[in-house]
């Protein structure tokens, strides 16, 4: 199945290399996985020359065994993706929540309903789904739950577990994040800093994705306890989206200089508007990147000092535009420590970070131990596929 899942159309012959099984064990659990509705055997259609000698069967995956569902459950936004079996994306859809007005329940119902469109979408139904993973920002343990303690934690890890189609895995949104890169450029220590509205990171140590005991590993609650300190603590675990937002609303009234940040509503102003004032030499934006950059440069050397990760990745839907934060940050490592520094740079994958990871963790569970999932059976007719002109 894992050869499967990784192939197009094969023949037995190249199963049997694959696995070092002999063609009548190959052929029998062919048989068996085509019963099982995983495969479906693919044979020449009429106009097709057949070959001489022995025919080699050949096989792929059932494209009808199912999908894969990944739900990034944001605080402010819920984001659906559906994907076959090799991660072609078959439909996705966005929608904004207020979570603290629906509440636990509230969350679990409009996430329900964004599956239930975006399978709908993508031409699919509840029954097609395999496996749903979930992404919360909160800290989830290997059983897929939040400490107790936290009132938002339990709020943001609502209880989709029983609601949701397929069987269902919640996880850390930094940590998907965190494996969406990793399918993007592998890296065997590296720091994905998810910033949006508050900070979080996955972390990939010696190659392996470090959970913690209650899954609080990459939880930035260091910053709230420096919270006093100047610089480190400015804005304790606030993302730096949040931090440019809120600092560039705060000031933009008492600032004594000429910004243009001015023309727009100070309650309008998004982190968007503060990268590109500063790209045009506004001094407030230049300030406040000023600020973040510093604030991000000492994370990344704490990081660093700690973990000894070679790269540091800013994830999310402010990755686009945090060029000039990074620039600043940079500037700003020290180069006297000893050790080589990390490399900081921006994801490519936007706003998806989270929805995308969530489906390739998906995979990954399905590759790594797929006959522990049970594909949709075959509605009816063989599982056969015809290759070649129509009879």
């Amino acid at each position: 199945m894992r050869f499967a899942l990784q192939e197009q159309v094969f023949t037995a012959g190249e199963a049997m290399a694959a696995t070092g099984l002999t063609r009548a064990t190959v052929l029998g659990v062919c048989d068996g996985l085509v019963d099982a509705g995983w495969l479906e055997e693919v044979v020449d259609g009429a106009g097709v020359p057949a070959s001489k000698g022995r025919p080699a069967r050949r096989y792929q995956l059932r494209e009808a065994a199912g999908v894969v569902v990944g739900l990034d459950a944001g605080e402010s936004c819920l984001t659906a993706l559906v994907a076959d079996l090799r991660g072609r994306q078959l439909g996705k859809r966005r929608r904004n929540i207020d979570s603290h007005a629906l509440g636990r329940a509230g969350r679990v119902a409009a996430a329900q309903e964004l599956i239930s469109r975006t399978l709908s979408d993508a031409g699919c139904g509840a029954s097609d789904v395999l496996l749903t993973v979930v992404g919360v920002p909160a800290p989830v343990d290997s059983a897929g739950l939040s400490p107790a303690g936290g009132e938002f934690w339990q709020l943001m890890n609502a209880g989709f577990a029983k609601a949701l189609p397929g069987a269902v895995s919640i996880e850390n949104d930094a940590n998907l994040a965190a494996v969406a890169e990793q399918a993007q450029e592998p890296s065997a220590n590296v720091a994905t800093l998810l910033s949006g509205e508050r900070f979080g990171a996955g972390l990939i140590v010696d190659g392996r994705l470090l959970r913690g005991r209650q899954g609080g590993a990459g939880e930035m609650r260091f910053l709230d306890v420096f919270e006093s300190s100047p610089g480190l603590g400015d804005g304790g675990s606030d993302g730096l989206g949040a931090l440019a937002r809120k600092w560039a609303r705060a000031e933009i009234q008492s600032y004594a200089g000429t910004t243009s940040l001015r023309e727009l509503s100070g309650d309008a102003i998004q982190a968007e508007d503060v990268f590109q004032a500063a790209r045009g030499g506004d001094p407030l934006a230049a300030d406040i990147i000023g600020r973040l950059g510093a604030r991000l440069a000492r994370i990344a050397v704490v990081l660093s000092s700690l973990l000894d990760i070679e790269r540091v990745v800013i994830a999310g839907g402010i990755s686009s535009a945090i060029g000039p934060v990074l620039e600043h940050a940079r500037r700003l490592l020290p180069a006297d420590t000893g050790l080589p520094l990390p490399a900081l740079v921006a994801s490519t994958l936007g706003a998806d970070a989270v929805v995308q990871g969530a489906v390739e963790s998906a995979l990954i569970q399905i590759r790594r131990e797929p006959l522990a999932i049970f594909p949709k059976a075959a509605r009816s007719g063989p599982r056969t596929v015809q290759e070649g002109p129509a009879a």
